[in-house]
């Protein structure tokens, strides 16, 4: 039986389930998308919308490579739960999301989402078709591409950290290094000159009041507030954070002794940001013990 895009398409919006999920129904209930809904419900297909609401804060961050080495894709893929982020499926459709969008060149998340995969389906088909058969929300949360004329560095913690960073100059072992700083150390800037003025103007605030507490005259106030904001920033600005492999030196001084520069980078770390439901078990116990109580 011939089955229309259109009712395939009804299909999906209707249940969130997988395009081939959708057809088949149909082809099930000759055409009847009254009776391939209800199908589909039974099946336990008909989940992914009812699940995007559910906080998805595990999963696995994924790299992938050009042939070349000097361009990179990044991706974080989202579940709920670390045991499901362990699941073949789901990291085999991470990786190649993480393929799409390098071969690709997604920039957007829209254009990541209809990406079409190997198995030709696109990025969205096939996360609502893990969706139905593994029974959690899975996300694409966010993607990076980084491309470089000089080196790239690529690497990945465990399946949860990811960094890429893009060298001017430099060795591939150099941009390896700092890959792995980087995931150690999380920069949130590349120099302290690229603090935002707000935050800059937020931080010297609060150091002024709490110097001016401690009864100091107001020029060692100015000095003191300065060396504080300075070490502060350092500490959060990669050229002035100390290497991890060598804590004499720092990563601008590493550079400069390997005639080389970072031109960009991205870290991603799973779950980064998004707030988790904390599960008070022993909280829930005593609530249970104190209603049993009071009902007797």
């Amino acid at each position: 039986m011939s089955i229309s895009a259109e009712s395939v398409k009804q299909l999906r919006e209707r249940t969130g389930a997988g395009m081939m999920e959708c057809k088949r129904a149909l082809v099930e209930t000759q055409g009847d998308l009254e009776a391939a809904a209800e199908l589909m419900r039974k099946q336990g297909l008909a989940k992914a919308d009812k699940k995007a609401s559910r906080i998805a804060a595990e999963g696995v961050v994924v790299l992938d490579k050009s042939a070349d080495g000097l361009s990179a894709s990044m991706v974080e893929v989202n579940c709920e739960t670390d045991f499901v982020a362990r699941e073949a499926d789901f990291q085999a459709f991470a990786a190649a999301v993480a393929t799409a969008a390098l071969t690709q060149h997604s920039g957007s998340a829209e254009e990541l989402s209809a990406a079409r995969l190997e198995s030709g389906e696109t990025v969205d088909e096939r996360r609502r078709a893990l969706v139905a058969k593994i029974g959690e929300n899975i996300s694409v949360r966010r993607h990076a591409l980084l491309g470089s004329t000089g080196t790239l560095g690529a690497y990945r913690h465990g399946t949860r950290i990811g960094v890429l960073v893009a060298l001017e100059g430099g060795t591939p072992a150099l941009a390896h290094d700092l890959a792995m700083h980087i995931a150690a150390s999380n920069p949130s800037y590349l120099s302290v000159s690229d603090v935002p003025a707000e935050v800059m103007a937020k931080e010297r605030e609060i150091e002024t009041e709490k110097a001016k507490g401690e009864g100091k005259p107001a020029e060692i106030v100015a000095k003191m507030v300065e060396g504080r904001i300075r070490k502060t920033f350092n500490e959060v600005a990669l050229l002035g954070q100390p290497f991890v492999k060598d804590p004499d030196q720092s990563i601008e001084k590493l550079l400069k002794a390997a005639n080389a520069s970072v031109k960009s980078f991205t870290r991603f770390e799973v779950g980064a940001g998004i707030e988790k439901k904390q599960d008070d078990f022993v909280g829930e116990v005593m609530a249970q013990v104190k209603a049993s109580s009071s009902g007797k």
